[in-house]
């Protein structure tokens, strides 16, 4: 038995010692961390409660042409935005702002609109004003306490309407943008400015740069104390700037030229480079209009118009490709050594031919005779296209214009390319209509009619191919080495290939060919022309074709569509017109406004200056030497020697002209 009791406070004692112990230096751990090693992180979150950063915009990066012109660019304006406040005091500011704005009262509305939904922000009322009436604004401070005035950069399209569907516009991104990855790692926020077609989104991440912000005093309810005290600042970057292959001039000419009451689309490239040199889309819209934020009375218009100014249609629209396919036909044809410059068909051309149980007719009701290959692509002659269709054969004649990229996109740098429509084997019919396809089905798709559509860029791109030495690089549109190139296209034909196809060509513009009144004076033209067949309305009118300086290569190659043109001599003379503005820039010669044979004639100019009495020198394949005269001269008569026979054949058959 223990006599004396152990004594318990001590204990007590040194644990309440240890406990408080404890304590302190959890604290001082707080503390140190609270204060040393956090500390810039947790003085930075008291100053972003005490500021708020305004967005300062980035300057887009400036985008010029191939001669350093400018295709969009930015300049000054200026943002206007009332400070959050009582709902009154907002409306009465608007109210004072409208006869310097030329706020209307249904504009005033939406604002108050805006405002009621999000009562702590900063209320935009413009962020387009000019300096005028930002100078305005700013000489009645006084009356306008709770205006915050920020200046902006504002994109900027020189050329206007001339440059709309390539360029694109910017406007502010939407909620559905601002969910996309690539938007999110950039960091974009709601009200930022984005490209939303052409060149302007498809390098929307180049072109943006990074903003920059201002930074104001905020009270403990988030209202800006003091606008015009900034507390700091941090300085928008940027975006880099770009060169496009374009040549600025044309396409604005190419603008100038094209009928106002007319739809289509004009493409120019340099053939032996695959270098854009106009994108050209009609009717068109202005850029300049869109900037900041649509007027929805404006997209309204555009969206309704039946004409559809917002469809670009050198890359989305879809045209048969009627008789400007036939040279394609007759390039696979000499591609698998089945024709050559001589070959005429075993069937004359009397106004059509049967087979396979189906009767085809040519264009001309009274035939063209017996022709050679030249003179079956001067004359566009059907029935001669029909059997070299025959001898290609369906399947042969599908993987051919697979291979040469008829099914599928140019991979051109801009969005919204749609691919072509051609078929892509036998069970392509199957699966499309239904039904295998039948023995005939082969001629209609050999003159370009049938399941093959194809937009102007494309057809541009395959004459590139023609017009260098039967390969062409891919299209683009941004200069320099430093962007990813696709593979072109390769004809498979040698030089003298394309020298039966280019007579026949040069034909189309000489030898009272279809396309004669676009000749040019300067230059020699080579081109085919089209009719598409339309069944919604009037057929449309189709020309591509390739000019340079006689003796040399090609310089320029063309594509031209006039929607319910008729004919290709509808489009022909645009076509040589934008290659002749062109050569005449490149090889420094003035400009003339009447550049055509037919715009010559009819006023009175042809024959007068003796241009088109220069001997008959031709363009010059990539490697290759060219023809001679005499034996272009023996093709003509050999063709006219046919063409006498096959008109005999139809007097003894009782068809007479």
């Amino acid at each position: 038995m223990k006599l004396f009791q152990r004594d318990t406070r001590q204990r007590r004692s040194l644990g309440a010692l240890f406990a408080v112990t404890f304590v302190v230096a959890m604290l001082l751990t707080a503390f140190f961390h609270t204060q040393v090693v956090a500390g810039e992180q947790y003085a930075m979150r008291s100053e972003e409660n005490r500021l708020r950063g305004i967005p300062i915009p980035a300057p887009r990066g400036t985008i010029l042409d191939r001669n350093g012109d400018v295709v969009a660019t930015s300049i000054t304006s200026y943002s206007l935005a009332v400070l959050p406040g009582d709902s009154a005091v907002v409306l009465q500011t608007l109210n004072d702002l409208a006869p310097f704005l030329g706020l209307a009262a249904s504009d005033i509305e939406t604002l108050m609109a805006k405002r009621n939904r999000r009562p702590h922000d900063l209320l935009e009322v413009t962020n387009r004003a000019t300096f005028s009436q930002a100078a305005a604004v700013e000489e009645r401070r006084a009356a306008f306490s709770n205006l915050m005035v920020v200046e902006r950069p504002q994109r900027y399209y020189p050329a206007g309407a001339a440059i709309g569907h390539l360029s694109g516009y910017v406007t502010e991104i939407t909620k559905e943008q601002l969910e996309l990855p690539e938007f999110r790692q950039a960091g974009y926020k709601q009200g930022r400015l984005i490209g939303q077609a052409g060149i302007e989104k498809q390098y929307e991440l180049a072109l943006a740069g990074r903003d920059g912000a201002r930074f104001v005093e905020v009270d403990a309810k988030g209202r800006v104390v003091d606008p015009r005290s900034t507390v700091g600042a941090q300085a928008p970057v940027a975006g880099n700037s770009m060169k496009l292959t374009l040549d600025l001039d044309l396409q604005e000419y190419t603008h100038s030229i094209f009928p106002d009451t007319m739809k289509g689309a004009v493409v120019a490239m340099v053939p032996s480079t695959g270098e854009i040199l106009t994108l050209y889309s009609h009717p068109t819209y202005d850029p300049n209009a869109f900037v900041g934020r649509i007027p929805p009375r404006l997209w309204g218009a555009l969206n309704t118009d039946p004409r559809l100014p917002m469809y670009n249609r050198t890359i989305s629209a879809q045209y048969p490709p009627a008789s400007t396919f036939k040279t394609i036909t007759a390039a696979i044809g000499v591609q698998r050594g089945l024709i050559k410059a001589g070959t005429r068909m075993p069937i004359s051309c009397t106004g059509g031919m049967s087979y396979a149980g189906r009767y085809s007719r040519c264009w001309n009701p009274r035939g063209h005779g017996s022709v050679d290959l030249a003179g079956a692509i001067e004359e566009s002659c059907n029935v001669y296209f029909y059997q070299l269709g025959i001898r290609i054969g369906l399947n042969e004649l599908t993987r051919a214009g697979v291979r040469l990229g008829f099914t599928k996109q140019t991979g051109i740098d801009l969005p919204a390319e749609k691919p072509g429509i051609f078929p892509t084997g036998l069970d392509w019919y199957r699966e499309r209509f239904g039904v295998p396809p039948v023995p005939s089905d082969v001629m209609s798709l050999a003159i370009g009619q049938g399941p093959n559509s194809q937009t102007p860029l494309r057809m541009a791109y395959v004459y590139s191919a023609l017009a260098g030495n039967g390969t062409a690089p891919p299209p683009h549109l941004v200069a320099g080495d430093t962007i990813e190139r696709g593979e072109g296209i390769d004809l498979g034909i040698d030089a003298t290939g394309l020298e039966a196809l280019w007579e026949g060509l040069r034909l189309v513009t000489e030898q009272e060919g279809t396309a004669l009144q676009s000749s040019l004076a300067r230059y020699k033209l080579y081109g085919k022309t089209g009719t598409a067949q339309n069944p919604q309305g009037d057929d449309h009118g189709w020309f591509v074709g390739f000019a340079g300086r006689p003796g040399g290569h090609p310089d320029i190659v063309v594509a031209v569509i006039v929607e319910h043109g008729l004919h290709g001599d509808a489009a022909a003379p645009l076509g040589a017109k934008v290659a002749n503005f062109y050569l005449d820039k490149k090889y420094g010669h003035p400009f003339d406004p009447q550049p055509t044979l037919g715009e010559r004639w009819r006023s009175g100019r042809a024959g007068t200056d003796g241009q088109w009495d220069t001997p008959n020198r031709r363009l010059v394949p990539r490697a290759s030497t060219g023809g001679s005269e005499s034996g272009n001269r023996s093709r003509r008569e050999s063709r006219e020697r046919g063409n006498d026979a096959a008109r005999e054949e139809r007097t003894k058959a009782g068809d007479t002209e």
